[in-house]
Formats: C-alpha cells, sequence, structure tokens
C-alpha cells in the first residue's frame, strides 16, 4: 500500500502545476500586444496562451476583447465563420483577467 503514495504525490503535484499555470496565464496581463492594424488580429500570440491553448483552435486568428479580457479566434465553420472564445484543454476560456 506505501507503493502507492509517490504515484499520488506525483500526481497531486502535476494538477497543481497545470492549475498554477492556468491561474498565471488568467491573471496576466498582456504586455506589448500588437495588432495588425488590417486584420485587427493579434500579430503574436503570447507564449503562455499558446501553450495552455486547446490544439483544434485557430492560433493564427486571435483578438483580446477589450470588453471581457478574454482571447478570442477566428473559427471558419461549415456554414458560417465567427469569433469564438479561445479555450484550454478542459474548456476553460483564456482570459487576462479573472471575471468578477
Amino acid at each position: 500500500m506505501d507503493s502507492k503514495i509517490p504515484v499520488v504525490k506525483k500526481q497531486v503535484r502535476s494538477i497543481l502545476l497545470v492549475s498554477g499555470l492556468l491561474v498565471l496565464a488568467a491573471c496576466s496581463t498582456p504586455i506589448n500586444q500588437t495588432t495588425d492594424k488590417s486584420t485587427g488580429f493579434l500579430k503574436e500570440l503570447p507564449e503562455g496562451v499558446a501553450l495552455i491553448a486547446a490544439p483544434y483552435q485557430n492560433l493564427q486568428e486571435v483578438i483580446l476583447q477589450p470588453d471581457d479580457g478574454c482571447y478570442w479566434y477566428r473559427h471558419f465553420g461549415p456554414v458560417e465563420t465567427t469569433m469564438l472564445p479561445l479555450l484550454t484543454v478542459d474548456g476553460r476560456p483564456i482570459c487576462t483577467k479573472v471575471a468578477g
């Protein structure tokens, strides 16, 4: 039974690490995020945001909405093209400030 304790500690440590990264990404203030004047999209996505974003999203066309402080990306669907919130792998929106 004692042999399972190190495995549990590693799992808890991994969960805490990922949670910490998400909190940092959610609370960080964007620094010098410049947008392309012709398209309105960010020229470069912050590295931390790119690391936690789910892989199925378009990271080439992302904006930071000033009204909610969250990142949104352009999604090309079968019927229409629309802006969707940029999400983490576990489905949480990626924002620069905590909603309150």
